[in-house]
Parts: structure tokens; C-alpha cells; sequence
């Protein structure tokens, strides 16, 4: 009996590292595509337009990329970690965190924009390009420099004991991103910049607390409390989902008026890449429904987390496609 337990429970340690290593290559395979769509998006998204993009586009898209997913990350862990204290019979263990590493990688994502502002919007060369004091004189690099600065103190707090309070550095790198996204030139920046902040921080609610979530469950097993998180995090994602599509709508009119609108969707680079950014949130939104329809009428509840994955890696397309949406240019209002 002995020998029979002993080869059971060594074939079991091999189907599970088989298991996650196949999950490992998945990732990679989906980091390496995902990359892919910054990189090489914008010529994708120029073509025909007529219009010209900035020295370094691609890059400068898929630094935004990571700097949007290093956001993600953590206040999804913050969020969902809150909603797992008001599950019932919630075990105590949780997935071991992921947002040192996601400090780290905004970190290095920060510190490239900075140096592409302190050359003056241009690729920098060398380090005899980057005017490192240059950053402090004007209003884009005081905002790169508090991007830089937030994500090394919140790597700090999410080494510490008191891990909630990243919350603070992540709301600087939000608002950060806010304000860079409207500057003084245009009207009715604040306007703009608090659509931008609600946006920002609700996408970085849905797309890092569902990862956890999952994660979670996944640790948990087949019990109850794995479904009754998931069903807490679909109630509040709806109103997240609510909040996105409204305050996405508002941006589009103020950034392309309604009678132009359905023109430069097709005709102009920003209009092609929120389109398909518009797309992907409408697959999103689908797996979501499918989602929450079998939490709620499956027998098997977990059954939930098969569109919840996928719905996971459309996510992370979309995260793709925004930080491509912030490199191209912005269109001229007609």
C-alpha cells in the first residue's frame, strides 16, 4: 500500500507541475503578444491617416502600457483582499502578492518617460541627452517625476507591514496620469482630467481585482466562499462597467464632437484605436454577463471562473490598446 500512496502522490506532484508550467508559457506567450500591440500599433493605426507620429511612439506606448498595468495590480489586490474580509467563512489564506514585483515594473516604465520628457519629448540617445533639471521646470516632467517617486514609495509600502498604504502613492500615480492626459492648452482641462481619474481608477479596480479574485478562488478550492467573492466582485464590477462606459463616452465627445465622431473613428489614428478599444470592451462586457450568468443559475457555481479567465485576457488586450490610445495623436477638433 505504501509504494502504491508514495507513486499516487509523485504522479500528483507532476501533474500539477506540469500544470504550472503550461500556465507559465501561457502567460509568456500572452506578455509576448501583448507587447506586440504598442510596439507595433501605431503604424498599423497611421496608415492612410495622413498623419505623422512622434519620435518613439511604439515605445512610448508600451511603457504606458506596463505603467497601466503596474497600477492595475495592486489596487486590485487592495480591493479584492477588502471584499474577501466580508465573505462569510472566508479561509484566511490569500494568493501571495504580486505588487512589489508590479512596483518594480512601474517603476522602470516611470523612469523611461521621465527621460523622454527631460529630452524634450525626443528618444534619448544617451545620457548626455536627458536633462535631468529640466524635468523640475516644467509641467509634464513635475508629473513624470511624482509617477517615478509614487512607485518607490509604493513598492516600499507593499514590502512593509502595512500594505494598505499604497493606496496613497498609487491615487499620486492616477492623478499623474490625469493631469498629463489634459494639458493647460486645452479647454476645460480639470474637466477632462477628472473624467480621466475615474476612468483611470475604475479600469485599474476591474482589470487587477478580477486577476486576484481568480487567484483567490483558485487558492480556496470548491467552497462557498470562492463563489460568494466572486458574486461580491460581479456586483461591484457592474457598477465599475457603468462607470467606464460613461465616463469613456463623455471623453470621446469632448475629444471628437458627435457629428464627427463615426468619421475620424475610421479616418484618424486615435479614432481607429479607441474603436477597437470599444470592441474589446464589448467582448468584455459579453464574458462578464456569461460569467455571472452561470454564478448565479450553474450548479457548480465556479463554473464562473472559465469565462472569468478569459474575460482576464481580453483585459489585458485592452490594457494594451490604451497605452497605445496615448501615444497617437490626439485629433484635431473640427
Amino acid at each position: 500500500m505504501r509504494p502504491a500512496f508514495e507513486a499516487a502522490g509523485t504522479e500528483a506532484t507532476t501533474a500539477r507541475r506540469r500544470d504550472g508550467l503550461g500556465r507559465a508559457v501561457a502567460v509568456l506567450v500572452l506578455v509576448a503578444l501583448g507587447a506586440l500591440i504598442p510596439l507595433l500599433g501605431p503604424s498599423a493605426a497611421l496608415h492612410g491617416t495622413g498623419e505623422s507620429a512622434a519620435p518613439g511612439t511604439g515605445g512610448i506606448a508600451l511603457l504606458r502600457t506596463v505603467l497601466f498595468a503596474a497600477l492595475c495590480v495592486p489596487l486590485g489586490e487592495l480591493f479584492v483582499r477588502r471584499l474577501a474580509r466580508a465573505v462569510p467563512g472566508a479561509p484566511a489564506v490569500r494568493p501571495p502578492s504580486a505588487a512589489a514585483w508590479a512596483a518594480g515594473a512601474g517603476f522602470v516604465a516611470a523612469l523611461g518617460l521621465a527621460s523622454v520628457v527631460a529630452t524634450g519629448n525626443l528618444v534619448p540617445r544617451g545620457p548626455g541627452d536627458i536633462d535631468i533639471g529640466g524635468l523640475y521646470a516644467t509641467r509634464d516632467g513635475t508629473l513624470a517625476l511624482l509617477e517615478l517617486n509614487a512607485f518607490a514609495v509604493a513598492g516600499l509600502c507593499a514590502l512593509s507591514r502595512r500594505r494598505g498604504t499604497q493606496v496613497w502613492p498609487l491615487a499620486a500615480v492616477a492623478v499623474a496620469e490625469a493631469l498629463r492626459a489634459h494639458p493647460t492648452t486645452e479647454p476645460s482641462p480639470l474637466v477632462g482630467s477628472a473624467l480621466t481619474l475615474v476612468h483611470v481608477v475604475c479600469a485599474s479596480l476591474w482589470v487587477g481585482g478580477l486577476l486576484y479574485a481568480l487567484r483567490t478562488v483558485r487558492l480556496w478550492g470548491a467552497q462557498r466562499a470562492g463563489a460568494a467573492l466572486l458574486g461580491l466582485y460581479a456586483r461591484v464590477a457592474a457598477v465599475l462597467l457603468a462607470a467606464l462606459t460613461a465616463t469613456g463616452l463623455v471623453s470621446t465627445v469632448r475629444r471628437m464632437p458627435p457629428e464627427t465622431v463615426l468619421e475620424q473613428l475610421t479616418t484618424t489614428a486615435y479614432g481607429r484605436t479607441l474603436l477597437a478599444k470599444v470592441l474589446l470592451v464589448a467582448v468584455v462586457a459579453a464574458l462578464a454577463l456569461w460569467a455571472r450568468v452561470r454564478l448565479a443559475r450553474a450548479a457548480d457555481p465556479l463554473t464562473a471562473c472559465a469565462p472569468a479567465r478569459a474575460e482576464v485576457a481580453v483585459l489585458a488586450v485592452v490594457v494594451a490598446v490604451s497605452g497605445l490610445l496615448t501615444a497617437v495623436p490626439v485629433p484635431i477638433r473640427w
